[in-house]
This record gives structure tokens, sequence and C-alpha cells, in this order.
């Protein structure tokens, strides 16, 4: 986010630790993908969703969300799995099998942890929604609480190799990759015209 965007938003936000205990039954929990490595962070947000099954969760700043490994050896993973998909099993390249995007990809990692095959594996994943960045609908509430889980988020060491969900797709298909970026440069600039405008308004807080 630029840091308009920040600054605009930043007094209406709360962030806080995670207690899977601690959280309502019903509602919704936004959860701040960034900085935090994807299995670890999938683990949780999945038993989230299967102990609190009347609990929405919200992950925002999929971009941002880490992949432990080489980013050479990680992209050509991905690489692979899709050269597969379009060659022998898909040889007709009827549509993408794998996702790039790093939203579903992290749905995709999440899906593959849950029961999709009994009812209230279906039901969990559909209460999962998973943003690029942070969508408008949030940014424009006056009061935010996000979470973040201490536990699943990267800790740094020397020699330790990541990457991004982000810098792997910005590999894959750089063309679609540089559309996002100039789209949310676009949004994040009228989005903090927003809400400079309604921080000035009179009322307003």
């Amino acid at each position: 986010m630029s840091a308009a965007t920040a600054s605009a938003q930043a007094p209406s936000v709360t962030r806080v630790p995670l207690d899977i205990s601690q959280l309502p039954e019903r509602g919704e929990i936004v959860i701040d993908g960034a900085g935090h490595v994807a299995g670890r962070l999938a683990t949780y947000i999945v038993r989230v969703l299967l102990s609190k099954p009347e609990l929405w969760v919200y992950v925002i700043n999929a971009e941002k969300i880490v992949i432990t490994g080489c980013s050479r050896v990680v992209t050509l993973w991905f690489a692979r799995k899709i050269s597969e998909w379009r060659t022998h099993y898909n040889p007709e390249k009827a549509g993408p099998k794998i996702p790039r995007r790093p939203d579903r990809v992290f749905k995709r990692i999440v899906r593959g942890m849950l029961p999709r095959k009994q009812w209230r594996g279906l039901w969990a994943l559909k209460r999962l929604r998973v943003y690029m960045s942070v969508p408008l609908a949030l940014m424009q509430r006056r009061r935010l609480v996000i979470y973040e889980i201490p536990e699943a988020k990267l800790r740094a060491k020397p020699m330790l190799k990541y990457t991004t969900l982000e810098e792997v797709w910005r590999l894959l298909e750089p063309l679609a990759w540089e559309r996002w970026r100039r789209a949310r440069e676009l949004w994040e600039r009228k989005t903090a015209q927003l809400l400079a405008s309604k921080t000035g308004a009179p009322g307003s807080q």
C-alpha cells in the first residue's frame, strides 16, 4: 500500500495476535497475510474454519505471503506443474488448472488441507475470502481489527531463502502481473483521495 493510503487508514486499525480460543463464534475476522509463511498460515486458518463453523475468515495482502526456499526453485516447481497440466494431463490445453495469482494460490493451499469431500470442509472453504492488497470495503470501515499469527510469521535466519507469492506470479506471468500492478497503483491513489476526503469532512473521525 502507498504511504498516503496507510496514513489515512492507520488510526482506525488495531492489530492483535490471533488466539483461536478468544475468537467469536460467529461474524468475521480479518487476517493480514503479509510476512506469514503460506503453510503455517493455512494450518491456522483451517483450524479456525473447522472449529468455528459460523465464522468467516478474510485474508488480505495475499501477495505478501511467503514461501520458503530459493525463488528460482519455487518458480520452476510452479512452472513444471503448469507444464504437466498443459501437456500430458491436458493435451487440449482447455483452461488453466494450476492457479498463478497469489490469492488463488493461497486458497488452493487451504483447500488442500480441508476435508473437501465432506460437507463441513465445503462449508469451511466457502467461508474463506482471500484478497490481494486490502479491499475498499474493509478500508472504508471506521474501526478495523486485523489479526496476525506470530507462530506463522517468517523468522529471519542467516542464509534463509524465501520468496513471496507476488514474486512467483511476476516470474510466471509478467504481463498479468504488470497489469495488476498498474491497476493497484491507480486504485491506491483513488482510495487515498477518498479516505482523505472522508477524513476532512465535518463530523468525520
